[in-house]
């Protein structure tokens, strides 16, 4: 028996939706106020500290920590490739002689007199931030991001797992009772945001996956296909960071629930038309909804 949950949910043909999208940590933002945006703009990034690495130039040298700076071939600040010499020794018997290779490519971060150390850095990783929705930008915060504005039809679901992504709506099921089985899914719908009716099993989720839909959206699932899906038990913490390849949103809730008939027809009059999609979930204090955003 299925367990529908009615927490007067967001289901409407027009509204205007904000969303403030901001960085991490201060970066660059690369719109600027009044820009029409697509969901895959980029509208600020920032560079992520490289991971660091210690070797003990001291210990594999056989030398005392206040010697290192006598055996550096590489200096503080340098950049290094993967397996240069960033410190040897100078014996007397060239066999005797060991060299201390970077593990990594990156830059010589730091070098400490005191423990013998050598700490290298990896290159910084790009973070890039999308608009994730198609509007326009009413505000710029500055080195943070910006906030984005749309009109649009709004589909607020009960729960969901997976993160932001955006296709064309695809409807599989003929009314809002049926069940979508996994021959309901074509190649044809890879990247695409596909509407199903009352359940599905695990089987259209393996489907999905090896097809590349982007969401499926359907009235309810199973918990046990939920946790096979994940492979762990769901907590209380907020969801929408899973990497499983795909976006479930339940409109519903847990087990075999027809989806609203208002909210499948509502999906189902934008067939075709381009959604941006969330399955981040809380449902404590501060409560999120997964989305359906169709501009």
């Amino acid at each position: 028996m299925g367990h529908a949950y009615t927490p007067g949910l967001t289901v409407t043909e027009r509204t205007t939706v904000r969303k403030r999208r901001l960085l991490p940590i201060p970066g660059t933002v690369m719109v600027k106020q009044g820009d029409l945006l697509k969901a895959d703009s980029v509208v600020a990034q920032a560079e992520l500290p490289g991971k660091v690495h210690s070797i003990n130039v001291a210990n594999l040298l056989g030398i005392a920590p206040d010697e290192i700076h006598d055996y550096l071939i590489k200096k503080e600040g340098e950049p290094v490739r993967k397996d240069d010499v960033i410190a040897e020794n100078k014996p007397f018997l060239q066999f005797l002689k060991t060299a201390v290779r970077s593990p990594i490519q990156g830059t010589v971060e730091t070098v400490s007199a005191v423990t013998g150390q050598v700490l290298l850095r990896e290159p910084p990783h790009r973070l890039e931030l999308l608009a994730y929705i198609d509007g326009t930008a009413v505000e710029v915060h500055p080195q943070q991001g910006i906030t984005i504005e749309t009109s649009c039809t709004l589909v607020q679901g009960i729960f969901g797992v997976g993160g932001e992504t955006w296709g064309e709506i695809r409807m599989a099921a003929a009314s809002p009772d049926e069940t979508l089985a996994a021959d309901r899914l074509t190649t044809g719908m890879k990247g695409k945001i596909v509407v199903g009716g009352s359940f599905l099993g695990a089987d259209t989720l393996a489907r999905a996956r090896e097809i590349g839909v982007a969401a499926l959206i359907v009235g309810g699932i199973h918990d046990k296909d939920l946790r096979a899906l994940l492979g762990y038990d769901l907590g209380v913490a907020i969801t929408g960071t899973e990497k499983i390849g795909l976006t479930v949103i339940l409109t519903e809730g847990f087990g075999t629930i027809p989806m609203a008939a208002k909210t499948f027809a509502l999906l189902s009059k934008h067939q075709g038309q381009k959604a941006s999609v969330s399955g981040a979930t809380q449902i404590r204090a501060g409560v999120i909804r997964p989305e359906i955003i169709i501009p």
